[in-house]
């Protein structure tokens, strides 16, 4: 999660329909959102009346709508977030998908990275939420939350009555420890002392003014706020404290979420569903078992979702919602 949090800027996707390969699956249209400054794509069956809706929560950093950075950023372009919508439109499900604040056509609504704070993008969630509710095709909603995007729906399904919570490869630990797990053993011993020394302080509300260079893309003054706003918010607490029906996908080869996670999760509530995909990295795609093969795939956004993904999700979202 740590490593994608480098900035503010992401393209802007296209409005367009598609038609599926496949003649028995529903023709899917795809037609342009916005609310509050945000804008989105809301993907549905071409044919669509009135059913579920679920809604996409991006993950870390400058996320937009579809999974990808900003730009042409080499490092994250998965397309994972477009294929987990236009699966749910060919299932007859309608979903709506968004780019962050500050990222694609929302960019608009960050001038400072300073002001950004956890319950901003709750926030921006949960207006999304109330959107969706006033549509008269939607007879209920979902809220899919992609690994940071996960905190975010925990946190907007607590204020907002949903249908069901999914998860998807999120922390079930609280975000700073997450980065400390994530940068152990990948900095030096003076670094990784820093680090820590850092993280004790954010963990305790205080900013860090004296950063060593390596590490002002982590801990840059300007991100600060938003670490420590987020930084003790703990998501297996906060899916003990809802009564949602959820789901809660691992990904076996996920670099930066763990098994820790998953266990932390799915042990906060003995009703949870759960979906391991033993072969999958955090794109939720299935991913080779070498690290560079592994991270390939966060640059290749033609390679499918996991096959075994969208059955599941599909499944859970027509057992719980109306």
């Amino acid at each position: 999660m740590a490593r994608a949090r480098l900035g503010w800027f992401a393209a802007v996707g296209a409005a367009l329909v598609l038609t599926s390969m496949s003649p028995a699956l529903a023709q899917i249209t795809e037609e342009p959102w916005t609310e509050g400054g945000l804008h989105g794509t809301l993907a549905k069956p071409t044919d669509h009346v009135r059913g579920p809706a679920v809604l996409i929560v991006a993950g870390s950093g400058p996320t937009d709508r579809n999974g990808n950075g900003p730009g042409a950023n080499p490092f994250l372009q998965t397309d994972s977030y477009r294929k987990l919508a236009e699966g749910l439109a060919a299932s007859g499900i309608l979903s709506l998908r968004y780019d962050k604040r500050g990222v694609g056509e929302s960019r608009a609504l960050v001038t400072r990275e300073d002001d950004v704070v956890f319950d901003t993008f709750v926030s921006d969630a949960i207006t999304a939420l109330q959107s969706l509710q006033k549509r008269s095709d939607v007879s209920s909603i979902v809220i899919a939350g992609h690994s940071e995007g996960g905190l975010i729906a925990l946190a907007a399904a607590a204020r907002v009555p949903v249908a069901g919570l999914v998860l998807l490869t999120t922390p079930g630990r609280t975000y700073l420890t997450l980065m400390r797990a994530q940068l152990k053993g990948q900095l030096p011993p003076d670094l990784d002392a820093s680090a820590n020394a850092i993280l004790d302080s954010l963990a305790a509300g205080k900013r860090v003014d004296d950063l060593p260079q390596q590490l002002a893309a982590f801990f840059r003054p300007s991100v600060q706020p938003f670490l420590m706003s987020i930084g003790n918010f703990d998501p297996a607490a906060a899916l003990a404290q809802t009564k949602t029906p959820a789901l809660i996908v691992h990904a076996g080869r996920d670099l930066q979420v763990s098994a820790v996670d998953f266990d932390a999760l799915r042990g906060a509530r003995g009703d949870v569903q759960t979906l391991e995909l033993p072969n999958a990295n955090h794109t939720l795609k299935k991913s080779p078992a070498d690290r560079d093969g592994n991270l390939a795939l966060y640059r290749n956004a033609a390679a499918p979702l996991d096959p075994a993904l969208m059955p599941a999700l599909v499944a859970f979202i027509r057992l719980v919602a109306r």
